[in-house]
């Protein structure tokens, strides 16, 4: 059994893998990081994206970019490597970056490519939430994490 107690979306550790190739900088996310507590991981990248990438949003069964590029596939493998993970570390939470189309838990981009937002849950939060993993969003943490 491993030590790490949740999956995080990489980019909230620092890890410049946005589609922009930019991160996020919360500190107490990236010691749990640090501290082995967190495993860090991006689901576009690990599914095959690359850094930087053309921005993706969820349109009906498919994940598309603004120029219409089907990116379901690489939005799906890097889902099922989340959750391949979480079963092999044991790990049962997860703390995402919201409003991802892979890791949005509550919100997501509309598929307009407009910025707006509506309710949804990005592909890789579905998968993890489909098979018990609790999620969390870097806006609604586990209450033993303090931002």
């Amino acid at each position: 059994m491993s030590m790490y107690k949740y999956l995080i979306s990489a980019c909230l550790c620092g890890e410049q893998c946005r589609y922009d190739g930019g991160s996020f900088d919360f500190p107490h996310l990236r010691k749990l990081a640090e501290d082995g507590v967190a495993l860090p991981y991006c689901p576009e990248h690990c599914g095959g994206l690359p850094i930087p990438r053309k921005p993706c949003e969820i349109v009906g069964d498919k994940v598309l970019a603004a120029d219409g590029t089907d990116c379901t596939a690489e939005y799906t493998r890097g889902a099922e490597g989340a959750l391949a993970l979480c079963k092999e570390h044991g790990i049962t939470a997860a703390i995402l970056k919201e409003s991802s189309p892979s890791c949005g838990k509550s919100r997501i981009y509309d598929g307009t490519h407009t910025g707006v937002k509506i309710p949804g849950m990005g592909l890789a939060a579905r998968l993890l939430h489909e098979n018990g993993i609790a999620l969390y969003s870097e806006k609604e943490l586990p209450t033993e994490i303090k931002g």
